[in-house]
C-alpha cells in the first residue's frame, strides 16, 4: 500500500484546507495524510503559543520603528509620525512596536490595536499629553483598528474595496490621522505605511524564528509518518526555572482551530488601549532573539532564492 501526505503552510485559509481534505479522505477511505504547517505574520491561530514567522516579522517592525524615531529626532519643533501596520482583527504585529523602545517614555508613546474601540478625540486628547514627554511623538496604530460602532478608521475618509475573499482591502488609516492631527492640532504631521515589506523582509530575520521554523518541520514530517492527518502543528510555550525561555512542538486538531482567530488578551493592553503591558513584552521578546547571517552575492545584494 503506497501511503502519501500533503503539507499545507499558511494562517487561517490553509488550516480550513487541511481541515476539509482530512475529513474529505477520511470519507473516502483514502490514506492520504494531511499535515498542516502554520506560517503567519499575524499570529492569529489559536491553540498555538506564536506561529513561524511572527518572530521575524516583529523584528522587523521594531527595528524599522526605532529608525523612524531616530529620524524624527532631528525636528526641534513639534511632529507627529503615523506608522500603520498590518492586522485587521488581531493586533500582534503593531503590539510588537512596543520592542522599539529602549527606556521608559521612549517612542512609540501610542500603540492602538483593533482588539479595542478606537476614539479619534481621546486620540487628539492623548498626542497633546505625549508633547508633555517628547516633542516628536510616534504612534504605530493597526490597519484595522475601528470605533465604537465597528467603523474601521480608514472608511471615514475612503472607498475601501473588497479582496477576492471579500474583507475590506483596509489601508488608509494611517493617512487619514495624518490629516486629522495636522488639521485638528496644527503641528507637523507624516504617515508611514510599512506595507508589505513587514511580511517579507529577511534583513530582521530572527534566527528562533528559524530554528523554531524548521523544528515546526520536522516534527511535522514524523506526525504524518506516524499516521497522523488533520493536525496542525503547535508551539507549546516552556519556561526553566531560571526564566529562560524553550518551545516544543505539539500537535492539535485542525478542526477546531481553522476559521478562528486569536487577538491580542485584554489584560495586555492599557485600560485606555493606547498602549501594550509589560506582559505584552515578555511574551514577544524572546522570539525576536538571534541573527541569522544573510548570504550576500557579488552585486552587494541579499542572495535570495528566486522563482523564475
Amino acid at each position: 500500500m503506497n501511503i502519501g501526505w500533503f503539507f499545507y503552510i499558511g494562517g487561517n485559509d490553509s488550516m480550513d484546507t487541511v481541515s476539509k481534505l482530512s475529513r474529505y479522505a477520511a470519507q473516502t477511505g483514502s490514506d492520504i495524510r494531511i499535515i498542516g504547517e502554520p506560517k503567519t505574520i499575524d499570529n492569529d491561530l489559536v491553540h498555538t503559543d506564536h506561529t513561524p514567522g511572527f518572530g521575524s516579522a516583529a523584528r522587523y517592525v521594531a527595528s524599522t520603528v526605532r529608525e523612524i524615531t531616530i529620524d524624527a529626532n532631528v525636528y526641534e519643533k513639534k511632529s507627529v509620525t503615523i506608522v500603520e501596520i498590518m492586522g485587521r482583527h488581531a493586533g500582534w504585529l503593531t503590539a510588537a512596536s512596543a520592542l522599539a523602545r529602549k527606556y521608559t517614555g521612549d517612542n512609540p508613546l501610542l500603540i492602538y490595536l483593533p482588539e479595542t474601540a478606537f476614539d479619534q478625540e481621546a486620540f487628539l486628547k492623548a498626542v497633546e499629553k505625549s508633547f508633555e514627554k517628547n516633542c516628536n511623538v510616534i504612534v504605530c496604530v493597526s490597519e484595522g483598528i475601528h470605533d465604537a460602532k465597528g467603523t474601521f478608521i480608514c472608511e471615514y475618509d475612503n472607498s475601501v474595496g473588497t479582496d477576492t475573499f471579500g474583507h475590506k482591502m483596509l489601508a488608509g488609516c494611517g493617512k487619514y490621522l495624518e490629516n486629522l492631527v495636522r488639521n485638528r492640532l496644527g503641528v507637523k504631521a507624516r504617515s508611514v505605511e510599512l506595507n508589505v515589506s513587514q511580511r517579507c523582509s529577511a534583513s530582521m530575520m530572527s534566527l528562533t524564528d528559524q530554528q523554531e521554523a524548521i523544528a515546526a518541520g520536522r516534527f511535522g514530517v514524523q506526525a504524518a509518518l506516524n499516521g497522523e492527518t488533520g493536525k496542525m502543528i503547535s508551539f507549546i510555550r516552556k519556561e526553566t526555572s531560571d526564566g529562560t525561555y524553550t518551545m516544543e512542538c505539539g500537535l492539535e486538531d485542525v478542526n477546531v482551530i481553522c476559521n478562528e482567530e486569536k487577538t491580542v488578551p485584554t489584560e495586555w493592553i492599557t485600560p485606555d488601549g493606547s498602549d501594550v503591558t509589560e506582559a505584552f513584552i515578555n511574551y514577544a521578546r524572546p522570539l525576536i532573539q538571534g541573527k541569522v547571517e544573510i548570504p550576500y552575492g557579488e552585486d552587494g545584494l541579499p542572495a535570495f532564492v528566486y522563482r523564475k
